[in-house]
C-alpha cells in the first residue's frame, strides 16, 4: 500500500528517511504486538487495521486505554523507545493489521531534523492523553450503561462504521464487567432503539 498518503503532513525528505529505515510488519487478528515488560526497540505507526492498547493486572484483568487506527501512532511505544524503558501496557491486533516499525536510533534524528515529525509526536501524545482522560472519566463518573454507550460510539468511530463485529464477552472484558451485565444493558439499548443486536455484531442506530 502507499502508506505515505496516511501522513500528508510529513515533508518529502521525512518520508524518504522513514522509508529508508522503517520496516513494514503484519500482525494477525488476536496477535500481541507489544507485551508488558518488553523492551521497545521501535515505535509503531499504524497503516491498516486496528490496535487495542490496554493495561493488564496480574490476575489477567484488563483496563482498556484506547484504540489506534490507520495514520496513528502509539505514544506509549514512543516514550518507552526514547527512554529505553520496558513497556507497561499491552498492544493487541484487533483485526489483521499492518504497521510501520521505526527503529529507536532513528527517533532522535527525526525529532531534531524534521518539524513535522516533532509536531506529529506532540499531537500523538496529546491525542492519547485526551483519550486516557475520557477513559478515566468513564470509570470514575459514569454509570455502566453510560460507559457502554460511550464505548460503542468510540469503537464505531475507530472502525469507521456503525456495524461493530464484537462479542458481548469482549465488551465485558474491556469495561471490566460481566457478560451477563453487558448483555442485559445491550438489550435495554435495543428496546430504546439505540442499537440492533445480532450474533457477535452490534449495529448503532
Amino acid at each position: 500500500m502507499n502508506w505515505k498518503k496516511l501522513f500528508p503532513q510529513f515533508e518529502p525528505d521525512l518520508l524518504s528517511a522513514i522509508e529508508k529505515e522503517a520496516v513494514e510488519k503484519s500482525f494477525r487478528a488476536g496477535e500481541v504486538i507489544m507485551g508488558t515488560g518488553q523492551y521497545i526497540k521501535s515505535t509503531v505507526l499504524v497503516l491498516e487495521g486496528r490496535i487495542k492498547i490496554y493495561r493488564e493486572n496480574p490476575e489477567g484483568g484488563e483496563f482498556l486505554m484506547y484504540y489506534l487506527g490507520p495514520g496513528e501512532a502509539c505514544a506509549a511505544s514512543m516514550i518507552c523507545a526514547i527512554q529505553s524503558q520496558t513497556s507497561e501496557i499491552m498492544a493487541l491486533a484487533e483485526e489483521d493489521t499492518e504497521v510501520l516499525m521505526i527503529p529507536i536510533q532513528l527517533m532522535d534524528d527525526l525529532m531534531n531534523q524534521y518539524k513535522s515529525w516533532y509536531q506529529f509526536v506532540i499531537q500523538t501524545y496529546r491525542s492519547r492523553f485526551d483519550e486516557l482522560l475520557s477513559a478515566v472519566d468513564n470509570v470514575a463518573f459514569r454509570n455502566m450503561d453510560e460507559r457502554l454507550e460511550f464505548y460503542l460510539k468510540r469503537y464505531a468511530g475507530k472502525a469507521g462504521k456503525k456495524q461493530i463485529d464484537i462479542s458481548h464477552q469482549q465488551i465485558a472484558d474491556d469495561l471490566n464487567s460481566s457478560r451477563e451485565v453487558i448483555s442485559r444493558l445491550l438489550k435495554k439499548m435495543e428496546q430504546r432503539n439505540l442499537v440492533r443486536l445480532n450474533r457477535n455484531m452490534i449495529e448503532l442506530l
